[in-house]
C-alpha cells in the first residue's frame, strides 16, 4: 500500500517491535550458544512470512522452519538466504524444487531418504538433511530402531550430509510431566545409537515453545520456538509463562449502522430477534476473511473501548455488532476484532476458547485478502 493509499477497511497491524521483544524473551529462556530455528509456517502463524522472516533475520536470528516446499520457495524468492528447514511431508515429486531453492529436508522414512539421495544432483551434494525421530507424536518420523538402516545407507555418506537430529514434543504444555519424560528418554536412546556409529550431529532439536517454557531438558543445541514468537503460549497457567507481547492487532470499521426496531430479525436464519430497539453496526469483516462463523451471537468487538456483542451469523464479508450502548459509535469508527481499546481487550487466546481451539488457529485462519501493515517500534536489532 503506498503512503497516499487510505488505510484499507479491515487489516491486521503487526507490531514488529513485539516479535522482537518475544525473540528476547525465548533467547532468556535457554542457555547461552543455544540455536533459534524460528518457525515461520503457515504465512508466519498469519503475521506475514516475508515481512516476519526478515524481521527476524535482522534481530540475528539464522535458522527458520516452514511446512512445505513451497512456503521455504517464497523466502526465496524474497531475498531470504539463510538456512530453512521444511519440517512438513515431502513428496517425490517435490525434490527438484527443493533443492533449486536450496531448502533442508527433514527426513522422516527410508523411502524418502532413497528418494531424495536419487535425485541429488552431483553438483549439489552432500545435501544436508535432518532426520526426524518419533519418539511419541504417532505422525512423521523414523522409530528409534531404524537409525542403524538409516547410518548404513552408503548414500547417506556420498550424497547426504546428516545435518542434525530431532523430535517434536507431542504433550509439552501438560502439567503432567511424565510423557514429555518418555519422549526425552527416547530421543537420548537415539543420540546413544547415533553416537555409536560416529554420526556427528551439528545440532540436535526437540524442544517447540511449551518445551522451550517447561522443559529445559528439552533444549539440546537449537530450538523450534512458534506460537511464543508471535505473543501468545498453550500453557494452562498464564503466570507459568514469560512476558509474551502479541504481535498481531485485527482492525475493522463501521461502514453503516442500522436502526432495528424491537422484534427486529438480523442477519441470516433470523438466529437475533432484538429484544429492544436496537443500533446495529455493519463492519466489512467476516468468515471470507477468517472471522470464524462460530462467534455469531457469542464474540465480542472494541467500540470506543466498550466490549459490545456480535448479533446474528457471522457473514462471508458482514459482521453485524450492537451498539446500542455505545450511542457516541458512527460510520467511519474503528472496532477491534482482534487487540486493546483502552481498558478492555480481546485476545486470540479469547476468541480460542470461544471456538474450543487454540490461539494457532485463530490467527492462521486470517486470510491474505486482509491486509497486513507494518510497524516497529523497536530499535533495528545488532546481527
Amino acid at each position: 500500500m503506498s503512503p497516499s493509499s487510505p488505510c484499507p477497511p479491515t487489516s491486521a497491524r503487526i507490531e514488529l517491535g513485539n516479535l522482537v521483544h518475544n525473540l528476547i524473551q525465548t533467547r532468556r529462556c535457554v542457555r547461552e550458544g543455544c540455536d533459534i530455528l524460528a518457525i515461520v509456517k503457515a504465512n508466519a502463524y498469519g503475521h506475514g512470512s516475508v515481512a516476519i522472516t526478515k524481521r527476524l533475520v535482522q534481530a540475528g536470528v539464522r535458522r527458520f522452519g516452514v511446512a512445505s516446499v513451497e512456503e521455504g520457495a517464497e523466502l526465496r524468492e524474497a531475498g531470504i538466504t539463510h538456512p530453512v528447514a521444511v519440517l512438513g511431508p515431502l513428496l517425490p515429486s517435490e525434490i527438484p524444487a527443493l533443492v533449486a531453492h536450496r531448502l533442508i529436508p527433514v527426513i522422516y522414512d527410508l523411502r524418502m531418504a532413497r528418494e531424495l539421495a536419487a535425485q541429488v544432483p552431483q553438483a549439489a551434494a552432500p545435501y544436508p538433511i535432518h532426520v526426524k525421530i518419533d519418539t511419541g507424536m504417532g505422525r512423521l518420523g523414523l522409530e528409534p530402531e531404524q537409525l542403524p538402516a538409516l547410518f548404513e545407507l552408503a548414500d547417506l555418506d556420498r550424497t547426504l550430509a546428516l545435518d542434525g537430529l530431532m523430535t517434536h514434543l507431542a504433550d509439552a504444555d501438560n502439567p503432567d510431566r511424565s510423557y514429555t519424560d518418555l519422549q526425552l528418554e527416547r530421543f537420548h536412546s537415539a543420540l546413544d545409537k547415533a553416537a555409536t556409529f560416529g554420526r556427528k550431529l551439528p545440532v540436535v532439536h526437540m524442544a517447540n515453545s511449551a518445551g522451550i517454557l517447561m522443559h529445559p531438558a528439552t533444549h539440546f543445541s537449537m530450538v523450534r520456538p512458534g506460537i511464543m514468537l508471535y505473543g501468545y503460549h498453550t500453557l494452562p497457567h498464564e503466570s507459568s509463562a514469560m512476558d509474551l507481547r502479541p504481535v498481531l492487532t485485527w482492525h475493522s470499521t463501521i461502514a453503516l449502522i442500522r436502526s432495528i426496531p424491537r422484534g427486529g430479525c438480523i442477519s441470516y436464519n433470523r438466529t437475533f430477534i432484538a429484544p429492544r430497539a436496537s443500533r446495529v453496526a455493519i463492519l466489512p469483516v467476516g468468515y471470507g476473511d477468517g472471522y470464524s462463523r462460530r462467534l455469531s451471537n457469542r464474540g465480542h468487538v472494541l467500540i470506543h473501548g466498550r466490549r459490545l456483542p456480535i448479533v446474528g451469523r457471522v457473514c462471508m464479508d458482514m459482521t453485524m455488532v450492537d451498539v446500542t450502548d455505545a450511542p457516541e459509535a458512527e460510520p467511519g469508527d474503528e472496532a477491534v476484532l482482534i487487540g486493546r481499546q483502552g481498558s478492555v481487550a480481546v485476545t486470540a487466546s479469547e476468541i480460542a476458547g470461544l471456538l474450543d481451539t487454540i490461539p494457532y488457529e485463530v490467527l492462521c485462519s486470517i486470510g491474505r485478502r486482509v491486509p497486513r501493515l507494518y510497524s516497529d517500534s523497536s530499535a533495528p536489532s545488532p546481527q
